[in-house]
């Protein structure tokens, strides 16, 4: 029997919050038990901002700035994934472009997981209503199990200041 496991990661330390959870979920199955963890990082952001005097411009990213932004995703992925991998557990890591909720449910689908694990940044008030919850976006639109960990308070004020 194999468990697969979607670990959408965003590059923080509040992000990583439920690594340790599956760790540990992972050390608690059966023996027999393969699991296949596929760390997923969705690069949402296509363009930035040039300022020209008061005003700020929308660049679209060139090709060559989208493969380096892809790369050190993967550059990342592949960090976080060292030392997790095991006889029981394989890793795997995805980079997307898009909506990081859209893509992150799209990919749960698509390879069939049996469980999407991702933190919260605990947003509450204006912040959660001007940058979004994609946790809270990913729990509405996903029909996959979902563990939802709630990022450190520590982590949570650094984020903050």
């Amino acid at each position: 029997m194999d468990e697969k496991i979607l670990i959408p990661l965003d590059g923080s330390e509040i992000g990583e919050a439920a690594l340790p959870y599956v760790e540990e979920l992972v050390s608690k199955l059966s023996p027999r038990v393969k699991v296949e963890l596929t760390l997923l990082q969705v690069v949402s952001l296509l363009t930035h901002y040039v300022a020209a005097g008061e005003l700020m411009t929308p660049i679209s990213y060139t090709d060559k700035e989208m493969e380096q932004i892809q790369q050190q995703a993967r550059d990342y992925l592949n960090t976080v994934g060292e030392g997790r991998r095991s006889k029981k557990v394989s890793v795997k890591i995805e980079v997307r472009v898009g909506n990081a909720a859209e893509e992150i449910i799209k990919a749960a689908d698509e390879m069939n997981v049996d469980l999407i694990a991702m933190s919260t940044h605990g947003r509450h008030g204006i912040s959660r209503w001007a940058f979004g919850s994609v946790t809270d976006k990913v729990l509405h639109g996903s029909h996959k199990p979902i563990l939802v960990v709630r990022a450190p308070k520590k982590a949570a004020t650094d984020i903050a200041a």
